[in-house]
């Protein structure tokens, strides 16, 4: 009797975790077919539609038709009903916020400026008071909302969640980022770096899916990088991991954010990249550079390819000691297209010697400026449990 009944729990537990590995690849990519959730899983066909199924009758997923490679399929997307999360990036000048569906469609989003310096209980009020406004754009309330996603552009320490180097981001140092949040919304919150996120984003929705071992490369007004390693984004024991911004590049150079000297945001960051046009262009924003770039204004080409080449040296060596398949670059430099991109694959290809095909490829970001919202909305997905929203026994998951 006690055989069958720690049989009857081990098949259990079995079935339990079979269930959440088809749960958290669907939260990962937003939707698959029932051929692809078997690839992600591991599990045989026969276990991803049974579960599929079990899933369907408890309303924890959707299923639909879709045609992949011209034949018809299963798409499974998680319902609907579960709830919704939200995105919140927080930039030196600009925050984003996002309110997204289970299935990662983003349902409304708005982007605010914000002044130099921006204090953290002013920014993160601002951002609380978007989500409730945004909710209520779509008809929905607090209630709705499972988790949140915020994205910061410094070092975000993975226990803690506080930012681990200091001076990084002016006003923001020891301050319990999401614990704050978190006190205006009650919700749960959970913080990263911006590149971070981009990674995420690029790595499980973006063109990084086919690489198991890529780098993402932010570059506006500083420059970050979010490292995958395996299909996971990297973070490192004190969340530095990526931190190319503030390798060293001239011995003799500025004096860092960080309190070092010559780091690559100190050659390529925002006042490196404006201060040179100041005399020929007067004053200009980061837009308008990008903007000039695009119509072939030489100056503003020169600063742009200068900034890609430098770029490129340090990513070359990341590149290199980490034997990366693929390079995405995102920000709002990207925008200028092979301006930027071809500098930086030249210098990969020109350091990148233990590879005799030149080196890995270099792609635009697929998501563009909106690659780190998409993450963020992608971590406040990762750590929503739709199962404790659906309380249910495995009889009432298998529909008896």
């Amino acid at each position: 009797m006690k055989g069958r009944q720690a049989m009857a729990r081990t098949q259990s537990s079995l079935r339990e975790a079979n269930r959440a590995r088809v749960v958290d690849a669907v939260k990962k990519h937003g939707s698959l077919t029932q051929v692809e959730l078997t690839g992600a899983t591991g599990l045989s066909a026969a276990t991803v539609s049974t579960i599929v199924k079990e899933l369907v009758a408890a309303e924890v997923v959707e299923v639909r038709n879709t045609v992949r490679s011209g034949r018809r399929a299963q798409l499974v997307t998680l319902a609907h009903r579960v709830g919704l999360v939200a995105g919140v990036v927080v930039g030196y000048r600009t925050m984003r916020v996002a309110i997204a569906d289970v299935a990662h469609e983003i349902l409304a989003e708005q982007s605010l400026p914000l002044p130099a310096d921006h204090r953290s209980d002013t920014s993160l009020d601002r951002a609380a008071l978007l989500v409730v406004d945004l909710l209520d754009r779509i008809g929905s309330t607090l209630d709705e909302l499972l988790t949140i996603g915020l994205g910061v552009p410094a070092p975000v320490h993975p226990t803690t969640g506080m930012l681990s180097v200091r001076g990084v981001l002016r006003g923001w140092d020891a301050v319990q980022i999401g614990q704050v949040l978190e006190k205006r919304l009650a919700r749960p919150v959970y913080v990263d770096n911006d590149a971070n996120l981009g990674a995420l984003a690029e790595s499980t929705m973006g063109v990084g899916r086919p690489w198991r071992d890529m780098i993402y490369v932010s570059v506006a007004h500083g420059v970050g990088a979010g490292l995958v390693i395996g299909g996971t984004v990297h973070r490192g024991v004190d969340g530095t991991a990526g931190e190319i911004g503030h390798v060293q590049v001239d011995p003799a150079g500025r004096i860092c954010l960080c309190g070092s000297r010559g780091c690559l945001n100190t050659v390529v960051g925002l006042p490196a990249l404006l201060e040179p046009l100041q005399t020929s262009h007067g004053h200009l924003s980061l837009r308008d550079v990008v903007r000039l770039a695009g119509d072939d204004d030489p100056g503003c080409r020169e600063i742009v390819a200068d900034a890609g080449e430098r770029v490129g040296g340090v990513v070359a060596a990341l590149a290199t000691g980490l034997g990366i398949q693929g390079v995405v670059v995102g920000g709002e430099l990207a925008a200028t297209g092979e301006t930027f991109l071809a500098p930086l694959r030249a210098a990969l290809e020109r350091r990148t010697v233990l590879n005799q095909a030149g080196g890995p490829e270099v792609v635009p970001s697929a998501l563009g400026t909106r690659a780190e919202l998409v993450g963020a909305v992608a971590l406040a997905l990762e750590h929503t449990d739709v199962f404790d929203r659906h309380d249910r026994t495995d009889e009432e998951m298998a529909g008896r």
